[in-house]
């Protein structure tokens, strides 16, 4: 649950970003930093 909400946060992040025109690779980053949090999130809930 830690892990989607952190995803949450970062994909809030990209989107604040975009709207404020920072340079690509800050949003680009906190967007890879958010797939990785949801695949890691994702990856945790499967059985063992």
């Amino acid at each position: 649950m830690l892990l989607f909400g952190l995803a949450g946060l970062l994909v809030g992040g990209v989107v604040s970003f975009r709207r404020q025109g920072l340079p690509p690779w800050t949003w680009i980053s906190f967007g890879v930093l958010a797939a990785a949090a949801l695949v890691a999130a994702y990856l945790l809930t499967l059985p063992a």
